[in-house]
């Protein structure tokens, strides 16, 4: 890493003039005539979108939010030629553990919202002091006050090296990190990439490296069990019936991002659609599993930021940039929190990580720091308990 190492205060302040445009944008919208009886197995329904997008026009107030997110913390600093925004939330209790959080798409620091008080200040919140952390929550490079990244080759295995270098520059010498998600690839590769730093990695949401690598016998089939082929016949449905978002991000991000950051209604259908499908439970509306504004803020992110196609484009780096995806089993122990949507499978999961910790939830999704912020922290608690204590 070259250049400037300075870290600079940050606070959001987005021109009235981009609210503005959002809300003209959004009065202007040239709605596409609906199928009749259509539901959400061909998207999201043109009544709901209708009707959130108004939301966001006439009732969601930026300002508030804006102003709530300032309170925490904030600052950037330029690594390897891209800003890096991040939030430094530091524990009162001088013995906490230095922990980075790495969220994903289509996630933003916000997810993480909920979580802070009761991570860095167990005390105040009925927990064990001795559970306390430092958070770093960063913007993923190319993504919301990160962003937009301009220039190729920014996969994961770069971001995990900008992480471990913002994490030097903050002084931590001893970390852990915790992601989902995208954040659930960065997270193992900052912990191979700072195997002296890191003390522990967890991960919810979980996918490539905790699940099988191509198909699965006839014969292996027969040895799992009901909790382990269900998850299975989610990943098949993710694969047969969700996954074009995936193929479209890893081969042709930027014809999709033309149209998704001229248009805020085309970019909250792309988004929300992906909270309405990974929440829990999946029947439901994403509200039921989660505050509306909050899910509204997070699309902010994108839309204010210009981060879309950038976002968009990890995946595309990710595909094509022949990076290291071995099973090469690391020593570093590893928590896995899995949630009721989640798909992760123990016995691959031990193929590739030192797996030390793991839980199954009946509840929450993919999102388990906006849905269930009580079951996230217990659990990213608990590794962690076992990881201080050498257990």
């Amino acid at each position: 890493m070259t250049g400037s190492t300075e870290i600079r205060p940050f606070r959001i302040d987005v021109p009235q003039a981009d609210i503005d445009d959002l809300r003209e944008r959004l009065a202007w919208t040239r709605w596409g005539t609906p199928v009749a009886g259509g539901g959400w197995e061909r998207g999201v329904p043109t009544d709901y979108l209708r009707e959130l997008a108004e939301y966001w026009r006439t009732s969601y107030d930026w300002r508030g939010h804006e102003a709530a997110l300032n309170k925490y913390p904030q600052f950037i600093t330029r690594i390897d030629g891209v800003d890096v925004h991040f939030l430094h939330v530091r524990s009162p209790e001088p013995n906490a553990l230095p922990l980075l959080l790495a969220h994903g798409w289509p996630g933003s620091v916000v997810e993480f919202l909920d979580v802070i008080g009761p991570l860095t200040d167990p005390r105040s919140h009925g927990g064990d002091p001795g559970d306390a952390f430092h958070l770093v929550i960063p913007s993923m490079p190319g993504f919301g006050f990160s962003g937009p990244v301009k220039e190729t080759g920014w996969n994961i295995g770069r971001v995990a090296q900008a992480y471990k270098e913002l994490m030097s520059r903050l002084g931590y010498e001893k970390y852990g990190t915790q992601g989902g998600d995208m954040g659930a690839f960065v997270a193992p590769a900052l912990g191979k990439a700072a195997t002296e730093n890191v003390v522990g990695v967890h991960v919810n949401a979980a996918t490539y490296g905790f699940i099988p690598y191509g198909d699965v016998s006839e014969e292996e089939l027969a040895t799992f069990s009901e909790v382990e082929k269900e998850r299975m016949a989610r990943l098949k449905t993710w694969k047969d019936d969700g996954s074009a978002y995936f193929q479209v991000h890893a081969t042709r991000p930027q014809t999709l991002a033309h149209g998704l950051t001229d248009s805020p209604v085309g970019q909250l259908a792309w988004i929300v659609e992906k909270f309405k499908e990974w929440t829990f439970p999946t029947e439901a509306l994403p509200e039921e599993a989660l505050d509306r504004d909050r899910m509204l803020t997070n699309v902010m992110f994108y839309w204010l930021t210009d981060t879309f196609g950038s976002a968009a484009n990890l995946y595309y780096e990710n595909m094509h940039s022949g990076g290291d995806w071995s099973q090469e089993r690391p020593t570093t122990p590893v928590g896995v929190a899995v949630f009721a949507e989640d798909i992760a499978i123990r016995r691959y999961a031990e193929y590739g990580n030192n797996v030390v910790h793991w839980s199954d939830f009946e509840r929450g999704g993919h999102f388990a720091a906006m849905e269930v912020p009580d079951l996230f922290t217990e659990d990213v608690r608990a590794f962690f308990r076992k990881v201080r204590s050498g257990s």
